[in-house]
């Protein structure tokens, strides 16, 4: 087995737990939970944000959806985060970009690979006021990042 078939797993999108979690089905029918890695939502105080960060995965993964997840690592509860793509397009990714979302800087880390991306994202997500940036200083949740 490859490096590549370890890190990767092509499954489909059974549905969206929240903003950044989803559940899946992987190509051998287990299913999973997978937290978006690197990307963090609004604290569920600021309910509008949150609501529509998780309506918008809605809408980027339909059950039924096939996706790609690069698995960046696993915690303690054996919970799996990760990259979801979908058409070769990073969900995480665009989840920042259209600004439901921000980069967690804790974790960013595990996402060497698409590290400038995400900063680069957030900063015009903020710089054109989208989606959580209306407001001036948006709070995450955080609970989810590795130490």
């Amino acid at each position: 087995m490859s490096l590549v078939e370890l890190i990767l797993v092509l499954a489909t999108a059974l549905g969206v737990v929240d903003g950044k979690t989803i559940r899946i089905k992987d190509n051998t029918g287990n299913t999973a939970t997978v937290r978006l890695a690197c990307i963090d939502i609004p604290q569920t105080s600021q309910q509008q944000y949150s609501l529509a960060a998780k309506q918008k995965l809605e809408k980027m993964l339909p059950s039924g959806t096939p996706v790609v997840i690069r698995t960046v690592w696993a915690d303690k509860l054996n919970r799996t985060f990760g990259e979801v793509y979908v058409d070769n397009r990073s969900v995480n990714l665009r989840m920042v970009e259209e600004g439901y979302a921000v980069v967690d800087r804790q974790s960013l880390n595990f996402c060497d690979e698409t590290k400038t991306q995400f900063l680069i994202a957030q900063a015009n997500a903020e710089n054109k006021r989208l989606g959580l940036w209306q407001q001036l200083n948006p709070a995450m949740t955080n609970t989810n990042s590795p130490k």
